[in-house]
């Protein structure tokens, strides 16, 4: 505590421990006159010492008084607050508190650097490895109209390189079978009333039976009844019914319909497993894209399955970018059909103009396409029936003639060796053994049809190499692809300038 001056015995002569005293100021009693004598009177004797010293109009405290000791002209009297050496010590531990913060977010910042650095390294690592892992899978596009087989060719493809289909989805396909077979059965029996002309009932006590077909066609959520199997069992069996089955072409009818109902009594068993064959032949609507993965000799193979009827096909833009091929699926046998979209369009003439809309997209200028001419058994069926006349459908098949060059290969068996030199060498092809003339016609026909459209260009930068195929033959899908594989890995590098 700093010592009051009022309590030294002589105002003239400084203390020891005092501050100097400015002997300007004076000290007469007559000048001691403050202000405001009320609270002059309320200070303390040690404040009205420093008032005497100070001169009239002086006595107030000035701002230095409030909070931090008093001071006489500039110099500190302390009364318990900081003074300027605290002041200095807190600034220095300030500094040094800084400092030692400073540094440790040094060290910290460098820590994250590393870090991230390490980070950044593996990221880049990661990405040159997809990369690298990209770049050498091959990505194929199946493309076509709806119901050509794209979905089926996918399906083998599981069946052949992946791991098939295991007990549950053999499980989940019971009820997808079952829906085939309704709808094969409420489709033929609706139309043998609207048929020109109609279709009579073979067996007139099937009549109850008809009508039971039809009161349970709007049903989505179905109970398939022991009654309900019955019911088309009998009629299946019926001669009328048959009858309308025939002209099946007059109407929408899925393809795998005669193929389930012959399996009724298997596909009604509670314990029924659906086989291969059976999960192949079943129709499902494809809408969006599904994609397959596989592997065949350490090669990756990404396969997409777009919708091919005609609200699906805005969505095939989404795949076109990187594509290594296209994988054009043909339904040979659909010439005497229409398409459901506007029950009038014949099918494979609007696969020819799909397929047509693809070879000059000029998005695809640059990509080769693998043509698959599906349905190869059923267009034998229809030919050699001879119900349904490919002239009927296609004037110009009546002055066709198969090429006499058509001996040099077979459409579906050749190798890389033969793109070097041509690769429209590779449309030789000659009949399979044991084929009737007939069909061999009609199917180089329908062949030659694709070819004309993908040979009018003539740019040289894309190919179109046409196969003869049939989904459902898990041998025949096995030979094809073999034979594909070939042309595919060429495609692949000449994608990325290593050809």
């Amino acid at each position: 505590m700093g010592l009051c001056y009022s309590l030294r015995p002589s105002l003239d002569e400084p203390g020891d421990n005092d501050q100097a005293v400015d002997t300007s100021i004076p000290l007469r009693s007559k000048d001691l006159v403050h202000e405001d004598t009320e609270a002059y009177n309320d200070l303390s004797p040690c404040r009205r010492c420093l008032c005497h010293r100070r001169g009239p109009g002086k006595g107030k405290p000035f701002a230095g008084d409030a909070g931090r000791g008093d001071t006489t002209d500039g110099v500190p009297i302390q009364n318990g607050g900081g003074g300027g050496a605290d002041r200095s010590q807190r600034q220095q531990l300030l500094q040094k508190t800084l400092s030692k913060q400073t540094n440790k977010d040094k060290k910290l910042s460098e820590e994250v650097k590393k870090q991230a650095k390490k980070v950044s390294k593996q990221i880049d690592l990661t990405l040159k490895e997809q990369q690298r892992e990209y770049e050498q899978t091959h990505r194929l596009l199946l493309l076509g109209a709806g119901e050509s087989g794209k979905s089926t060719i996918v399906k083998q493809m599981r069946i052949l390189h992946v791991n098939g289909f295991n007990a549950e989805e053999k499980k989940q396909k019971v009820l997808d079978i079952r829906k085939n077979v309704k709808d094969a059965i409420v489709t033929v029996v609706s139309a043998m009333s609207t048929l020109i002309p109609p279709v009579p009932i073979g067996n007139p006590a099937n009549e109850s039976r008809i009508d039971y077909i039809k009161s349970i066609a709007p049903l989505s959520d179905f109970d398939y009844t022991e009654e309900f199997f019955e019911h088309a069992k009998q009629l299946w069996d019926d001669e009328g019914v048959k009858a309308c089955f025939e002209r099946s072409n007059e109407y929408q009818l899925i393809d795998c319909a005669q193929y389930f109902l012959n399996k009724i009594e298997s596909v009604r068993s509670n314990d029924y497993t659906p086989t291969d064959q059976d999960l192949l032949r079943c129709r499902v609507l494809t809408s969006g894209i599904f994609e397959t993965r596989f592997q065949v000799d350490k090669v990756n193979f990404h396969m997409f399955d777009v919708g091919g009827q005609r609200d699906e096909r805005r969505k095939w833009i989404q795949c076109f970018n990187d594509v290594t091929a296209i994988i054009f699926v043909a339904a040979s046998s659909s010439y005497n059909m229409v398409i459901r979209e506007d029950n009038s369009t014949n099918r494979l003439r609007e696969s020819l103009d799909l397929f047509k809309s693809i070879w000059n997209n000029r998005f695809l200028r640059t990509i080769s396409v693998i043509l698959f001419l599906n349905k190869q058994d059923m267009l034998a069926d229809k030919i050699l029936a001879g119900k349904s006349k490919l002239e009927d459908y296609f004037p110009e098949y009546v002055r066709y003639t198969v090429p006499a060059e058509e001996t040099k290969h077979r459409c579906c068996c050749f190798t890389v060796k033969d793109f070097q030199t041509d690769p429209q060498d590779v449309f030789k092809a000659v009949p399979d053994p044991g084929e009737d003339p007939k069909v061999t016609r009609a199917k180089f026909f329908i062949r030659d049809e694709f070819l004309r459209i993908s040979t009018a260009s003539g740019d040289g930068k894309h190919y179109c190499y046409p196969h003869f195929t049939c989904a459902v033959d898990t041998e025949n899908i096995r030979r094809v692809f073999n034979d594909c594989r070939d042309i595919i890995q060429r495609m692949h590098l000449r994608q990325y300038e290593l050809l």
